[in-house]
């Protein structure tokens, strides 16, 4: 999460299941903040909408969120 002037930036992990053939998308750091949907720009609408409910219920501090850092992928043998 960064904030930008009165708004938050929040960070979202993004995949995308082909059985199913919806993005599935977590916000890093809330706990219930995940949804899917059948397109990029309607995952977007999802998130924002499941965001604000999660913050409505949990109420964190900004020092409660975690900050996101980055991804690390791990390369193993098979």
């Amino acid at each position: 999460m960064a904030t930008n002037g009165h708004s938050r930036v929040y960070t979202a992990v993004v995949e995308y299941d082909a059985e199913s053939k919806m993005y599935i998308g977590s916000v890093v750091g809330i706990r219930g903040a995940h949804t899917q949907a059948a397109t990029l720009d309607e995952l977007q609408v999802n998130l924002k909408e499941v965001i604000e409910l999660c913050l409505e219920e949990f109420h964190p501090d900004d020092e409660e969120i975690p900050r996101f850092i980055g991804l690390q992928q791990i390369e193993l043998s098979a």
